[in-house]
């Protein structure tokens, strides 16, 4: 536990750094542990060292997990969440992070609204074209966004993406900044939409991520390596 102690105060260092090159509060910025690389004991711990903030990519997982924490932690569902499992995680997820589908989001409106919810999710938005990940392209937004504000149980509150894994940080970069001016795009183009929350970043990209807007960073291996 000493080193998982370190590696996170490390990443707290780490964005306070990236924060002073950009300009922002370290205090903005959430990070959310990928809890899939942690047993039980492991992450009420993290939580006695000021973690919040739990991500989960599995549903089954996430239900499992959840009645073994203590305190209150807030769950982030982080996976690609099927419709068969909406019932499972919409009870615990704070936030879920990987909307694409409008199909999904009704069905989950549905199944907030049975038990008296507003849902908290992010549109997953597939920056790089990569034919291999989930994620909807950044030009279909304005139409999923119009459809998505129908839902009365459902609150949208921003924008999230995954970036290559690649050691080009250029194009990294470039991700990470179109997503941010995406979601300004939209805020923009929506009067009234707010959105507020970037989830970009992971334990390999996550200081390009702060410096260039994110408000949720998902690390896991970074912490428990």
């Amino acid at each position: 536990m000493e080193k998982i102690a370190l590696n996170l105060n490390n990443i707290r260092n780490n964005i306070m750094s990236s924060c002073e090159i950009a300009g922002r509060d370290p205090s903005l910025i959430k990070i959310v542990v990928a809890t899939k690389y942690a047993d039980a004991d492991q992450i009420n711990k993290l939580m006695d060292l000021g973690i919040t903030d739990l991500g989960e990519n599995k549903a089954e997982d996430l239900l499992a997990k959840s009645k073994k924490i203590s305190g209150n932690p807030v769950w982030h569902f982080i996976g690609h969440l099927q419709s068969n499992k909406i019932k499972k995680v919409v009870p615990i997820a704070h936030y879920i992070h990987s909307i694409d589908k409008i199909d999904t989001l009704s069905k989950i409106n549905q199944f907030a609204g049975s038990i008296g919810k507003i849902q908290k999710v992010l549109i997953e938005v597939n920056i790089s074209d990569e034919e291999n990940k989930f994620g909807i392209n950044k030009d279909e937004l304005n139409n999923f966004v119009m459809n998505a504000r129908k839902y009365d149980n459902i609150k949208l509150c921003g924008l999230m993406t995954m970036a290559p894994y690649t050691e080009d940080y250029k194009y990294i970069r470039y991700i990470f900044c179109t997503l941010r001016n995406t979601m300004g795009d939209l805020n923009s183009y929506f009067k009234d939409l707010n959105l507020s929350e970037l989830s970009m970043g992971m334990s390999n990209d996550y200081r390009i991520a702060v410096e260039e807007g994110t408000t949720m960073v998902r690390i896991g291996s970074a912490i428990f390596k």
